[in-house]
């Protein structure tokens, strides 16, 4: 294995590391310019970046989990944001009703996604292309409508969950922006860290034979059926690993933010860095997870407008084909 800790990722590694301390800085000397000469600034503070980071950082990993399915072996997957639901019910619901810790529901979560995953995927692994898509946009679909008019279920209407606890960690309530930052950093770094050993073992071997062509990789002895299982239970565990940060950076959930059109956020961002390459995952998930939460606020002003983001990324996608169909990283693999 290739050693990447070369000076210029741990460069990157320590930016990313000490950005909160350089918005701080400059939060600082915006006061102090206000304070002392009258100017002020025409910036955003530091907390409200740090957000913005936050849920970038999210969307970079829903996109290495989804690289998994669509990168690695090939499918089609217009339902991720079905694990992505799951995984925020389930850590939204066992806090508020059960008062379980945030630090017990996260890994119960995980689990639950991977379980709905494996129960997506095994009574789909004969299915390829078009077929396979539909299957898992109708799977998204169902668990969407099931939260959204099942009051029983959730408790509330239009799913929703009120009240989230914050997590707590040495008496520590993480309930500031500057905690999120660094609580997503740390998924990241875990998921980005159990792909890429996937990535460049017998098991990612295996996915991208079958990506490659199926019914020769089922020649040369390799379990597609099992393989297959795997990379839908990792995927979605992934997913689900997301939801459950969502609910810690909200406080609060309703169904409209798990809608059908974030899985082809998603699937975006994976397009356009390069699919079945973690580096384009990140690179396309820091490129349209900020550019969407930047134009969210931008465009925000004008009701008409606040829309007009998807404009934009199906500009930037139709470019992309046309330009660089590869996508930003071209894949290795």
């Amino acid at each position: 294995m290739k050693n990447k800790l070369t000076p210029q990722n741990i460069i990157l590694i320590l930016i990313v590391c000490f950005v909160p301390l350089l918005l701080f800085g400059i939060d600082l000397l915006a006061r102090l310019l206000f304070d002392n000469f009258g100017f002020d600034l025409p910036i955003p503070g530091a907390s409200s970046i740090l957000r913005i980071l936050a849920l970038t950082g999210l969307y970079v990993l829903l996109a290495v989990g989804l690289n998994i399915v669509c990168g690695y072996t090939g499918l089609l997957d217009l339902g991720y944001v079905g694990f992505y639901l799951v995984g925020g019910y389930t850590v939204g619901l066992l806090m508020t009703r059960f008062g379980i810790s945030y630090w017990i529901a996260l890994p119960l979560a995980v689990l639950n996604g991977a379980f709905w995953g494996l129960l997506r995927g095994v009574p789909t692994l004969r299915l390829t292309g078009d077929y396979f898509a539909i299957v898992t946009f109708g799977f998204a679909e169902l668990l969407y409508q099931i939260v959204k008019n099942e009051e029983w279920l959730i408790g509330n209407v239009n799913g929703m969950v009120n009240d989230i606890p914050r997590a707590s960690i040495f008496g520590i309530e993480l309930d500031q922006n500057l905690y999120h930052y660094y609580h997503i950093l740390i998924l990241i770094a875990l998921v980005v860290f159990v792909s890429y050993r996937l990535q460049h073992s017998r098991v990612g071997r295996a996915w991208v034979a079958i990506r490659e062509d199926e019914q020769a990789a089922e020649s040369m002895g390799i379990n597609v059926s099992r393989y297959k299982s795997l990379a839908f239970a990792v995927s979605a565990a992934i997913g689900a690993l997301g939801g459950a940060f969502f609910t810690q950076l909200q406080s609060n959930l309703a169904v409209e933010v798990f809608e059908f059109w974030e899985s082809i956020l998603i699937l975006c961002m994976v397009v356009l860095g390069g699919m079945g390459n973690i580096r384009g995952a990140i690179i396309g998930g820091v490129i349209i997870g900020s550019l969407g939460e930047v134009l969210r606020i931008v465009l925000g002003f004008n009701p008409q407008l606040a829309d007009a983001r998807f404009l934009i990324f199906g500009v930037i996608l139709i470019l992309l084909m046309r330009y660089r169909p590869d996508g930003l990283v071209f894949r290795k693999t």
